[in-house]
């Protein structure tokens, strides 16, 4: 792209708004910030949103583009529908099994896809969804790679002795799991902290469910299973149990709170990921994901991109407009 004389690349700058006309109908340009804090207005004719899918949510009710969702009354769109994924291990120890946890890559690994979605029977369950259980070699990164079996102290000379002991003849059966939109479960603007901008932050307001819970007990249930069948020395279950947790890192794929569908009364972004108010303003990202499956959505967050761009091209510049009435 830099190549072409008509693309210019602005790094170091943040879009801190999305301006509309005087209608409220049709945006006209975005302000930006430089690394001096210098503020500069870009006119536009096309503007494509694509931050990570908290920033878009995020610029999108800085922008007062939407209607904010309201969780007590059910009304507006902007910020519904958040969801996250839910996942647990079982970890495997042997004391006659090398399993060189240093060696491997990313898409290097085996996944068990018969308790993911409906591919299996839901019936006396007590819950929808699923997802799918995998073992893995990523690179064995020894600070963040450190098993070690129940019982072992936190920190000292044990605990030195079980790294060392255990780092090349451990693994883990890891669990990947769904969650499902909640109405309790959204995005919106915070009432007091804010910004060095003096913007406000954005707020996450997120619980995992009793649905969640009793499905990743399914799958952590199934996976010890496995871990049993691998006849190690011991296994070491790592449940996901009560309120969910910002701190210990879980997964980085969220979904939500900018979502497509048919209607502009349930959903923000129509089919092409156009935004239902403002027309020639287009949202990529999973934050037009309604709900957040047991696979991670980058792939489909490609795919969408590709189709909304294409209805760009073929669509929106011969005859700019809603590609969809409402």
């Amino acid at each position: 792209m830099l190549r072409k004389k008509n693309f210019a690349l602005k790094t170091e700058c943040e879009v801190t708004k999305i301006n509309l006309d005087s209608d409220r109908k049709r945006a006209v340009s975005v302000t930006y910030v430089d690394t001096q804090g210098d503020e500069y207005e870009q006119p536009a004719d096309l503007i494509i949103l694509s931050a990570f899918v908290l920033h878009n949510v995020h610029l999108l009710l800085l922008s007062g583009i939407g209607t904010p969702y309201n969780a007590s009354t059910g009304a507006g769109t902007l910020g519904k529908n958040y969801a996250y994924q839910i996942v647990s291990s079982v970890d495997v120890f042997y004391d006659d099994k090398i399993l060189n946890p240093f060696i491997g890559a990313g898409a290097l690994g085996m996944v068990v896809d018969e308790f993911n979605g409906d591919n299996f029977d839901h019936t006396n369950l007590g819950f929808i969804g699923g997802g799918y259980i995998a073992c893995w070699n990523t690179n064995g990164r020894p600070i963040e790679t450190h098993l070690v079996p129940d019982g072992t102290p936190k920190w000292g000379p044990k605990w030195k002795r079980a790294v060392v002991h255990d780092y090349l003849k451990s693994m883990s059966v890891a669990t990947h799991g769904s969650v499902m939109s909640h109405r309790g479960n959204y995005l919106d603007l915070d009432p007091t902290y804010r910004d060095l901008l003096g913007r406000p932050l954005m707020r996450m307001t997120f619980d995992f469910t009793d649905n969640e819970h009793k499905m990743s007990d399914f799958l952590t249930g199934k996976a010890e299973q496995i871990a049993r069948a691998m006849k190690p020395r011991e296994i070491r279950s790592n449940p996901r149990k009560g309120h969910y947790d910002i701190t210990p890192y879980q997964t980085t794929h969220n979904t939500g709170g900018a979502i497509m569908g048919s209607n502009p009364r349930e959903s923000v972004l129509n089919r092409y990921l156009q935004h239902w108010d403002v027309s020639n303003l287009f949202v990529m990202g999973s934050s037009a994901f309604p709900q957040n499956p047991g696979y991670n959505p980058t792939g489909t967050v490609a795919a969408l991109a590709l189709w909304s761009a294409q209805a760009i091209k073929t669509q929106y510049l011969k005859n700019p407009g809603p590609l969809v009435q409402a």
